[in-house]
């Protein structure tokens, strides 16, 4: 099994953030905690900050497996605008290779034109920046190899949803018992 890259920048949504790094690391997948920042340290939305993994410019990602985009204001906008993201984001999406985003951050990919023709979600008011999405009003959304999820409360099903994809319903099913998710 590969990485699950997780990019961070100041102003994330720790919810989104933490619930779905924690989910799968508990599934047992490597997760990496990636600054798109000069700084590893990034503040979240609600000041809790964080000492990430590795930055940006020092990964190549040649084991990438899933790229995550946590939401939060104005995390979601910094990644929108970080152009070696954007190129990652549109190589993996070229492979086919599985996206996940959550909030405001499926705005980075309605912007790069990857939503068009599929059923997405975000948090309410973003659903402007899905371009050609059908937007649909669902805490998470599977579409092919993109998951999006709308807030900070849907962070548990994101996560779960994210676990299915990559280690299949069996995980997803222990994982539900020993966390006692109601689902």
């Amino acid at each position: 099994m590969g990485t699950v890259y997780a990019f961070f920048a100041d102003g994330f949504e720790e919810i989104e953030a933490f619930t779905t790094i924690d989910t799968l690391r508990r599934a047992g997948m490597n997760v990496e905690i990636v600054s798109v920042t000069p700084d590893e340290i990034v503040v979240g939305a609600h000041d809790v900050s964080i000492l990430c993994d590795i930055n940006f410019d020092n990964c190549d990602f040649f084991d990438a497996e899933l790229l995550f985009l946590p939401g939060g204001m104005p995390g979601a906008a910094t990644l929108d605008k970080h152009e070696g993201l954007r190129k990652l984001i549109l190589n993996f999406a070229e492979k086919g290779k599985p996206i996940a985003a959550i909030c405001a951050a499926p705005m980075v990919l309605g912007k790069l034109g990857l939503l068009k023709g599929k059923k997405a979600t975000c948090y309410p008011s973003f659903e402007q920046y899905l371009d050609g999405a059908e937007c649909v009003n669902e805490h998470v959304v599977r579409d092919g190899n993109i998951i999006t999820g709308m807030g900070p409360g849907a962070a548990m099903e994101f996560a779960l949803t994210i676990v299915d994809l990559l280690a299949g319903k069996e995980k997803v099913d222990e994982l539900v018992e020993a966390m006692c998710v109601k689902r």
